[in-house]
């Protein structure tokens, strides 16, 4: 049997030659869809404590991003904030439930947004966009960091209040330090004077029954007015212990007045703090909006840039062409030049034979004639 091979035979030259461009064609197909880039801004988003935040990165070059594999990932727990896939929401750590969401009029231009309500101190740290297209991967890193303007303002009105309830815990335990004194005190002069009537009442049954005479009679009276003078200097004790509580009641009604008029002048404040939140929070968003439409502006300055410079290359090479096509139309009017300059120079001549001839004739015609 007889078979013939080679690259000159015809059965094989016609084929590998038609299906080598499609091959080619191919691989490259291959390799565009293989190049998958995330794009991230490189500036640190901010945000306070309670507002709404958009994450945001695009595809490079821009694609529609429906089917794609697209996930949020906190890098410092490596947990999905958000996962999403063909176009359904999978599993996302629990702290980000009902809190987050892709947006999705962005996907089509190849934007992969996620925003982020109510973020909190906890969500500060940095944010893995990655997104999977096949065998395709790539990835980018946003950072956010939340701050709460308001726990690093240390105000007057909270360092008097703190003041003023230092003062009156102290001025309290005080009152009831003086009051337990008292108290120990009232007691051991009712112990005493209870002790004094048990005495009393042993005299007077030792003299009904012993009949004393007036002379020990005399000494338990001196003991008696004793015990009376020890018991008038407590009483004394007892009625300077009461004005000085009295003053200090004084005092704490004064505080008490004090801080009713602190609370007026807190409650004031707070108003004023909660109507200057409202505003920053309004100017917030207004902030917001306005990045979002220079994003926008920036996205679509940078098509038109693209644009403009492959118009420009074309201009650059059509003016190339004009050069080239110019230089040879010089080189053929030089040589238009070069024959005209010769053409001329043969007319001259021509026209020299002629009127030598013309002469010669005439002189021809004279000769004839005579």
């Amino acid at each position: 049997m007889h078979f013939t091979s080679g690259c000159n035979h015809p059965s094989f030259t016609l084929p590998w030659r038609t299906l080598l461009p499609y091959l080619v064609a191919l691989h490259l197909l291959q390799l565009g869809s293989a190049q998958l880039t995330v794009v991230a801004p490189s500036l640190r988003v901010t945000a306070n404590v309670g507002q709404d935040v958009v994450l945001r990165c695009h595809l490079c070059p821009c694609k529609d991003a429906w089917r794609l594999d697209i996930r949020w990932i906190q890098q410092r727990s490596s947990g999905f904030v958000h996962h999403y896939q063909d176009g359904e929401d999978l599993e996302q750590m629990e702290e980000y439930k009902g809190r987050t969401e892709l947006l999705r009029d962005g996907l089509s231009d190849g934007n992969l947004d996620l925003r982020i309500t109510a973020v909190s101190s906890s969500d500060s740290g940095s944010y893995s966009c990655a997104v999977q297209d096949g065998d395709a991967y790539a990835e980018a890193v946003v950072n956010l960091e939340v701050s709460d303007p308001f726990s690093q303002i240390v105000h007057p009105w909270k360092v008097a209040l703190a003041v003023i309830v230092t003062l009156l815990v102290g001025s309290f335990v005080i009152i009831a330090f003086l009051y337990r004194k008292k108290a120990a005190q009232s007691r051991e002069l009712m112990d005493q004077a209870a002790a004094l009537e048990r005495k009393d009442a042993e005299l007077v049954e030792l003299d009904e029954i012993s009949g004393l005479s007036a002379e020990s009679l005399k000494q338990l009276a001196s003991k008696l007015n004793e015990n009376a003078d020890e018991v008038e200097h407590c009483n004394l004790d007892l009625k300077k212990d009461c004005e000085e509580m009295r003053s200090g009641v004084a005092d704490l009604k004064k505080l008490a007045r004090e801080l009713e008029e602190n609370s007026t002048v807190i409650w004031t404040w707070d108003v004023m703090l909660k109507v200057l939140a409202a505003k920053l929070g309004h100017k917030a968003k207004e902030l917001e909006k306005q990045h979002l439409q220079f994003y926008r502006h920036f996205q679509h300055m940078y098509s038109s840039a693209g644009k403009q410079k492959e118009l420009v290359t074309k201009l650059e090479e059509h003016c190339e062409q004009m050069e080239r096509r110019n230089a040879k139309l010089e080189a053929a009017a030089v040589k238009l030049g070069h024959k005209a300059k010769e053409s001329e120079k043969q007319k001259s001549e021509l026209k020299e034979r002629h009127e030598e001839m013309a002469e010669q004739t005439e002189a021809v015609v004279v000769e004839t004639e005579e």
